[in-house]
């Protein structure tokens, strides 16, 4: 059988691990494994198997993930939800629609610090919902901000999820963090005029205007009290990467440090909460790494299957548009975003796809971006929809046909988001391009 043959073979036992729920790090090693040493021989596959665990995590890049993953977890272990959903609620609560934009507003902070889009989103529906509730929000506005709320920490700094991008493609990590800041406040804004133009088409969603009570301006200022420390510990650490002060890994080290400092000055931090925020950050950082670990493995594999070179070389004679070719790859991850968790279509299209797009001219900061929203739909959509499942786990009464059928709106607010990006690609690159490296 030939190489390419093998690496085909592979990619498919790969797929079937995935859907029959083996571990995605565990799954990575067989086939990566077995694939070096079938297509080698099998002492080259022990060889790899002993030294990629060691050269893979003693790397310097990869230790921007456990800083920036222990930062979330102290900040989520101090009651930030609360804090974030009330002072929000202060500025725009007033305004028709205005607890829906806040529960974005929080969302899109929360899940920026927790790293999780599961944690944000049941943290966020536990917080949201019953206010929401209280007021009379219709059930299928309200459980679709916090859905889509709790996709928008992938795309916010510090994102795991493009830190996870970079050390795969090897595309600079800074820039990937500073490149996704432009597209989540982009999602922000669609997402609340979204929520805009729904009431005034269906004013039953939401309550009057005058049935709302409006805080003071002294309310106002006093709600950021409990929360413009994490705002400016923020603007410390990612600052810091786009004025060229820290690396990424300097950052998260400064961002966890402040956190801890601001939990232990605080007293929101005892010594139970403190244990449940490392021992989260320890098993979340283990199962990351192995995936991290499995990749290179599989990387490896598919390289010497020649499977990225002839399709790379393939689609380069092809006399297509690029932004053609881009759409349909584009598909195939939306089609892959409806079965499968996002890192698994990382570690699984990463190794072929990115070798295509950089050949074809384009930014791999701008792909990496566009990527990570064109997954994110799958979150939303059945018949992964994590999100609204998680959702349904909350708001018990709510029936799941519900959910579903309010996230519409906002999955169509995702994919003009998308077309925008692809249109307009300084919405990416600019800031990017813009730091002092």
């Amino acid at each position: 059988m030939s190489p390419e043959m093998i690496g085909v073979l592979g990619i498919v036992i790969l797929l079937v691990l995935f859907v029959l729920k083996v571990p995605i790090g565990i799954s990575l090693l067989m086939v990566g494994f077995i694939g070096i040493g079938w297509i080698r021989n099998w002492d080259v596959a022990l060889i790899q198997l002993g030294r990629t665990p060691f050269d893979t995590a003693s790397s310097y890049n990869l230790s921007v993930i456990p800083l920036f993953i222990l930062m979330g977890m102290i900040l989520s272990y101090c009651g930030l939800g609360s804090d974030l959903y009330r002072a929000v609620d202060k500025w725009i609560g007033h305004l028709r629609g205005g607890l829906a934009m806040a529960t974005i507003g929080t969302a899109s902070v929360f899940s920026a610090i927790s790293g999780s889009v599961n944690a944000t989103t049941a943290t966020v529906a536990r917080i949201t919902l019953p206010e929401m509730e209280k007021y009379k929000y219709h059930p299928k506005l309200s459980t679709a901000c916090v859905a889509a709320g709790g996709t928008l920490g992938v795309l916010i700094p510090p994102s795991v999820t493009l830190i996870f991008y970079g050390v795969l493609t090897g595309d600079n990590i800074g820039r990937l963090l500073i490149g996704g800041i432009g597209p989540g406040v982009l999602q922000v804004l669609l997402f609340m005029i979204t929520i805009y133009l729904w009431i005034r088409l269906d004013p039953s969603l939401a309550p009057a205007a005058d049935q709302l009570k409006k805080a003071s301006f002294t309310e106002r200022v006093h709600s950021l009290k409990s929360v413009w420390p994490i705002m400016l510990l923020f603007s410390i650490s990612i600052g810091g990467i786009y004025l060229g002060i820290f690396t990424p890994t300097e950052s998260a080290g400064v961002g966890a440090f402040g956190a801890l400092i601001f939990a232990l000055i605080t007293r929101r931090l005892d010594f139970k909460k403190l244990r449940k925020a490392l021992d989260d950050s320890v098993r979340l950082t283990a199962m990351i790494f192995l995936i991290v670990i499995g990749a290179t493995l599989f990387s490896q594999f598919l390289s010497i299957s020649r499977i990225p070179v002839k399709i790379t070389a393939f689609v380069g004679q092809l006399d297509l548009n690029p932004y053609i070719i881009l759409g349909l790859i584009l598909l195939v991850l939306l089609i892959l975003g409806l079965f499968l968790e996002g890192l698994s279509i990382f570690v699984l299209t990463l190794p072929i796809i990115h070798p295509i797009i950089t050949s074809l001219g384009f930014d791999g900061v701008w792909f990496g971006v566009i990527m990570v929203m064109i997954i994110n739909i799958g979150l939303l959509t059945p018949p992964l929809g994590l999100s609204c499942f998680i959702i349904k786990g909350v708001a018990k009464d709510v029936p799941l046909e519900t959910i579903f059928k309010g996230v519409i709106p906002m999955v169509i607010a995702m994919v003009i988001s998308i077309i925008i990006v692809i249109i307009f690609p300084q919405i990416v690159t600019s800031l990017p391009d813009l730091m002092k490296q």
